[in-house]
């Protein structure tokens, strides 16, 4: 099987997928933390930030779509309020949020231990970013 027909993806790759699907949608603050050594819970986290509720819906559909070949999400909450969207793969949880909840919860600090992943160049369009 050749690997553009490829329905399996590591989690690492999920995790770079996910933050470069949710950069499509010009996603703000896109980081991908490697949590597999300090949590159970996932192997990566990506954490996202719209700057409106329907951006925020943006990201997450372009995730939930753009994944949809490699298997369906375990859970997806918060989608039709669009304030905080998060999307359960097992291996990777995608965080999506409007601006003042990222601040407000702080996700950033909480998993400040733990290593960030670079997300390709291509991938990036923020200017301070590329």
């Amino acid at each position: 099987m050749s690997s553009s027909t490829r329905t399996k993806l590591t989690s690492l790759e999920r995790a770079i997928q996910c933050a470069a699907l949710a950069l499509d949608k010009k996603a703000l603050d896109v980081k991908v933390l490697d949590i597999q050594r300090i949590s159970t819970i996932a192997d990566y986290l990506v954490l996202a930030t719209g700057s409106s509720d329907k951006q925020t819906q943006a990201i997450a559909e372009s995730v939930r779509h753009g994944l949809k070949k490699f298997g369906k999400p375990i859970d997806i909450e918060g989608l039709k309020d669009g304030n905080w969207v998060v999307i359960d793969y097992g291996d990777v949880i995608l965080h999506a949020f409007k601006e003042d909840l990222r601040r407000y919860y702080n996700l950033d600090e909480l998993w400040a231990n733990a290593p960030q992943v670079e997300i390709p160049a291509e991938y990036q369009w923020e200017p301070d970013k590329v």
